[in-house]
């Protein structure tokens, strides 16, 4: 049985089979709301094609409290992506029982990010820090991904332009372009990106570009039963899990945190947040991260003063000799 808090998500107003659009009700974009079979078919915005104007940011919101870790995120992102298999730290590739790597993780074998793994759901075996249960084992759940962030680290390395940012405002790799030079991977403050080692080229969620620019889900939060990873506008999943975190509060779990929606933090702020029910460490992730090319600017003058420095002392003993 999970212990996990109640379920997040509002449908005021929607009859039950039916999910609301998560373009609908865009100002100058898509007109009118409307609602859809729960399909992850919605209706095609005015910006497909040629937009009036730039459409909102798209994001996710990820609630670790109602995930159940069931891994249909994982399996859909690689249906539709066609991803390799990926078990295990090596990444066999392969599809035979006899050659998986299992990691023996309990129900995790694919680990954690990486080139052929866009999605990954971790099982946290952690204890409950405080209320009544205080000592008591738990499992903590979460599905990551790709944070796609405001101020992409990988973008500002990336030589080949393989690396951009979509309308959407989320980062995309072009593998037709890509190199595979690698200077994204430590780039990365998250250590998402990746590069496919039989392929050579780097590798990464899309959030599923070549669906949302038609109106549709992507397939890691159409599969999630639960509703754990929720899409749409980015300022109304902050509003959302703003109220989420509200509740949970409320309801006694006073550990439970946003992660990556302060629009403030050290990378502008994630388009990919999540709710969780404990510190961030406990999920492998970075307390505090910051953009890695910070500082690039200020280390650039510097070589510069220090290389215009040299050539004239340079100069100055060539004339001192004259």
């Amino acid at each position: 049985m999970s212990d996990h808090p109640g379920h997040p998500v509002e449908r005021a107003g929607s009859p039950a089979g039916t999910a609301t659009d998560p373009t609908a009700g865009f100002a100058g974009n898509v007109g009118t709301p409307v609602t859809t079979p729960m399909t992850g078919q919605t209706e095609r915005a005015d910006w497909i094609g040629m937009p009036g104007e730039r459409p909102p940011r798209l994001g996710f919101f990820t609630d670790t409290s109602v995930c159940i870790g069931c891994k249909a995120c994982e399996v859909a992102c690689k249906e539709w992506n066609q991803v390799p298999a990926d078990a295990g730290p090596s990444g066999s590739g392969s599809t035979r029982m006899a050659d998986l790597d299992l990691l023996g993780m309990s129900y995790d074998n694919t680990g954690d990010l990486g080139a052929n793994t866009w999605r990954h759901v971790a099982f946290v075996e952690s204890h409950h820090r405080t209320g009544p249960r205080k000592g008591d084992v738990r499992w903590l759940m979460s599905s990551d991904v790709c944070k796609h962030c405001t101020h992409a680290a990988c973008l500002d390395v990336c030589p080949t332009g393989a690396l951009l940012r979509t309308e959407f405002d989320t980062v995309y790799v072009q593998p037709d372009i890509c190199n595979g030079c690698g200077y994204c991977v430590p780039a990365c403050p998250y250590g998402v990106i990746d590069i496919r080692p039989e392929d050579g080229r780097a590798f990464k969620c899309t959030l599923c570009y070549d669906r949302t620019k038609d109106g549709l889900t992507p397939a890691c939060a159409q599969a999630c039963p639960t509703e754990s990873i929720q899409f749409g506008p980015l300022d109304e999943l902050r509003e959302r899990a703003d109220r989420r975190l509200e509740q949970l509060h409320g309801a006694g779990v006073a550990e439970a945190q946003l992660y990556g929606r302060d629009p403030d933090d050290g990378v502008g702020g994630d388009g990919a947040f999540f709710l969780l029910l404990d510190e961030p460490e406990t999920y492998g992730l970075p307390p505090d991260p910051v953009v890695t090319t910070r500082d690039l600017p200020a280390m650039w003058k510097r070589a510069a003063l220090a290389a215009a420095g040299l050539a004239a002392a340079v100069a100055a003993s060539f004339l001192g000799r004259t």
